[in-house]
């Protein structure tokens, strides 16, 4: 086989066969980094303490409404569109969620995703990932900026794009009362960049 021929056979080959190739290609990962793929480009971020400390923040307020196996951080779930496999900061599930053989997650049964910015990767977040979202349907879209202390509420999800946007300041809890999500997520303790 040549080259021009594998390339060919790849070419071929469906959007998940692909991303499973590419995540394959780039096993193992270094401890600490979080990978993903953005429209078929790949990224590899390093956890900060600040980051960690908003997600951790966030998944034990999400106890209050969901199972702790509903709750997913930094775990790759495929989207629709060209080459997206992202790993969210995180992830809650809707009821009866479960993988698939391979221990993959269905998009479909995602309620709420929040990402919390890093500078080399925020415009992933604010750009291809949020229409990614609003595509896919996911009904709550959560933006942490620790670096402006502020937070964007994306709901509504119609035609790759969220109708409504909420955005405040740290301090300001985020009403989900009238979401799936139920609660209102405190941002008080949040800590800045």
């Amino acid at each position: 086989m040549t080259v021009v021929d594998d390339r060919i056979e790849m070419a071929d080959t469906s959007d998940a066969r692909t991303l499973d190739m590419m995540f394959e290609w780039l096993e193992p990962t270094p401890e600490g980094f979080k990978v993903e793929i953005v429209e078929g480009n790949v990224y590899m971020s390093p956890q900060r303490g600040t980051h960690w400390q908003i997600i951790l923040s966030i998944v034990r307020q999400l106890f209050a409404t969901y199972q702790e196996e509903q709750l997913l951080s930094d775990v790759r779930i495929d989207f629709p569109g060209r080459l997206n496999g992202f790993a969210s900061d995180v992830v809650a599930l809707c009821e009866g969620a479960s993988a698939d053989a391979k221990g993959h997650w269905r998009y479909q049964d995602i309620e709420f995703v929040a990402e919390v910015i890093s500078k080399d990767t925020a415009a992933n977040d604010y750009g291809p990932k949020k229409a990614t979202y609003a595509t896919a349907g996911v009904p709550v879209y959560l933006i942490i900026d620790p670096y402006k202390g502020t937070w964007h509420l994306h709901t509504i999800p119609k035609d790759a794009e969220y109708r409504s946007v909420l955005s405040l300041d740290f301090g300001t809890a985020v009403d989900l009362t009238d979401t799936p999500v139920g609660l209102a997520l405190r941002t008080d303790r949040f800590p800045r960049d």
